[in-house]
């Protein structure tokens, strides 16, 4: 599990950057074929996963573009939104590992508050 986490998150631990590094710590991009053996998704979640995990990348590089507190709204709508549809798709035991992960990464890129 930790190793997962670490690739995952990296080793990226940023507090006040310019825009351009603002994006790479918001860039939560993954590779699709880690988390799917992390998660141990079935063939049938695999292309759900990808497609929810893409949009939810996509909109937290997008909330960048907004002054801290829009981005903080934004970065926590994008986070329950993609929770929602993960929790959709996910079995239990899946939603619980992918939760950690996610919580994980967003520790070592510094935006949990």
């Amino acid at each position: 599990m930790l190793s997962m986490t670490l690739t995952f998150a990296g080793n990226e631990n940023m507090n006040s950057v310019n825009t351009v590094d603002n994006e790479k710590v918001y860039d939560l991009s993954v590779n699709i074929a880690r988390l799917s053996k992390a998660l141990h998704l079935k063939d049938d979640q695999v292309e759900a996963v990808a497609e929810i995990h893409k949009t939810f990348c996509s909109e937290m590089v997008f909330a960048t573009r907004y002054d801290e507190a829009e981005r903080d709204a934004r970065v926590d709508a994008a986070i329950k939104k993609d929770l929602g549809f993960m929790d959709y798709i996910l079995e239990r035991d899946q939603y619980k590992t992918y939760v950690r992960l996610l919580n994980a990464t967003m520790n070592n890129r510094g935006l949990n508050k």
